[in-house]
């Protein structure tokens, strides 16, 4: 008889090793899937705007051309008493709070505060420093004309108000955390050199697409943190957090006083809060160029605006404006009366943040490096709009073709990504990204909301895919 046994109809079970965490490769893999879906319309959003945004000085000189712009400059420069007056003739209502003298083919600005207008809007009337003539006059917003303040509106906010800056932030919070995590996913595929340049043998597919998308976001991550971390200083919430901790480093930009000694307080602390309460009309614009003279005198230069008081308890200031490197941004303080100067904040004496900061607004905004700047962003603005299409291309190629599993676009990675992490990497992880998201909210609360959708779809869909056992026979 034979001693062995029959053989069994169920198949083998297939030899398992010990399972042993994965590393960080799926969890990236699933964040930046599910971010680039979510945020990437809000960054293609602001990517167009923000290129838009770039050459709003060109487009200045297109659109106001007839205000904006000396059609035939040179000669001698009239004195800006006398263009104060020719602007005062067009705008015979309210105070003058601030002038930015014209220099080579750029007119004069004469900024006028009005009941009608908020504290931060202002009429402002440009004239022909050489002939005196009125240009034009425009309703501004902190100097910005009307074409700007509309580009400007739409990049931050999409023209909805406060609800609408949320988008913008959202965009900056998760920005550098898409465009880290994508670097470290292509550095885990690829490595060394292959990292810089697409694959160009790749055949038609997902694999030449993320090839383009990797490498030109390669080639874009640092440009793109700098958007980042520089757009979320302008932010409600995160830019709030920054400026605290600006504060508590003593770095915040420091500011003139304009308070005279035995006068009264002064009733304003600029020209636009000026423009609010209204100026008494006790202090005569026409001091303007003597007051100019003064600061001329003292160092400052180039390009400036000054800024008229509200009252004879408070200084002029004359500020420097130059927005291109090296930048200028000294500023004194001028009483009028006397002809001296009462205090000046020059920008050699700035705390480094403060530098740093104003560097990275100017250079954000396209002014650092002139129109080398603003190629450079028009460059980055380019490139991320790609890298957004490419992405969503490979989610459709990855779509299921077959017959029976069609389907409009490709599948998210696995589940359970977060179970894969090593320990340590849970240990370490899990307080850093608790301490970023407290400082950047818009990114820890979308990133607590993603975590909640995906864990009740997961418990959903475990609980329906529990096998129902059969009843019991005769039952």
């Amino acid at each position: 008889m034979s001693t062995e046994a029959p053989p069994s109809s169920a198949p083998p079970l297939p030899r398992t090793r010990p399972a042993r965490a994965a590393g960080f490769g799926p969890l990236l893999l699933r964040l930046h899937f599910y971010a680039g879906i979510f945020v990437a319309p809000f960054l293609l959003l602001a990517a167009l705007s923000g290129l838009a945004y770039t050459f709003t000085p060109q487009f200045d000189r297109m659109v106001y051309a007839e205000e904006l712009v000396v059609a035939d400059p040179g000669g001698p420069v009239k004195p800006l008493a006398e263009q104060i007056a020719a602007a005062r003739v067009a705008h015979p209502e309210g105070a003058v709070t601030a002038i930015r003298p014209g220099d080579g083919d750029r007119t004069t600005q004469v900024d006028f505060s009005s009941p009608a207008l908020d504290v931060e809007h202002q009429h402002t009337v440009y004239v022909n420093q050489y002939t005196g003539a009125v240009t034009g006059q425009l309703t501004t917003w902190w100097t910005s004309t009307p074409l700007q303040t509309w580009l400007d509106d739409l990049h931050t906010s999409l023209h909805l108000g406060t609800v609408g800056r949320y988008y913008s932030e959202f965009a900056a919070s998760w920005l550098a955390v898409i465009a880290l995590g994508g670097l470290l996913l292509w550095w885990r595929r690829q490595r060394g050199r292959k990292m810089l340049t697409p694959d160009l043998g790749a055949k038609k597919g997902v694999r030449r697409t993320r090839s383009f998308h990797a490498a030109t976001g390669v080639w874009l991550t640092v440009g793109l943190l700098f958007l980042s971390l520089t757009g979320l200083t302008w932010s409600e919430y995160a830019g709030g957090n920054f400026g605290a901790a600006v504060d508590a480093l003593d770095g915040s930009r420091p500011a003139v006083s304009t308070a005279l000694t035995g006068g009264a307080p002064a009733a304003s602390g600029g020209h636009h809060d000026a423009a609010a309460g209204g100026a008494t009309g006790s202090v005569d614009p026409a001091a303007v160029d003597a007051v100019l003279k003064v600061a001329r005198a003292n160092g400052v230069d180039g390009t400036v605006s000054i800024t008229v008081p509200g009252d004879t308890a408070t200084a002029w200031s004359v500020t420097e404006t130059r927005a291109l490197w090296p930048i200028e941004r000294d500023s004194v303080a001028i009483d009028a009366a006397t002809g001296q100067v009462t205090d000046r904040a020059d920008f050699a004496d700035w705390p480094f943040m403060a530098k740093l900061t104003q560097w990275g607004i100017y250079a954000h905004m396209g002014q650092l490096f002139g129109l080398v700047n603003q190629l450079l962003l028009a460059a980055l603005a380019l490139g991320l709009i790609c890298v957004i299409v490419w992405g969503y291309r490979m989610w459709w190629q990855r779509r299921p073709t077959r017959a029976g599993r069609r389907a409009m676009a490709g599948a998210p990675p696995a589940r359970g990504a977060w179970q894969q992490l090593p320990p340590w990497g849970i240990a370490v992880g899990v307080p850093l990204v608790f301490g970023f998201a407290w400082v950047v909210p818009l990114f820890g609360v979308p990133l607590a909301a993603f975590l909640l959708v995906d864990y009740v779809i997961g418990v959903a869909r475990g609980r329906r895919d529990i096998p129902v056992s059969p009843a019991p026979a005769g039952s």
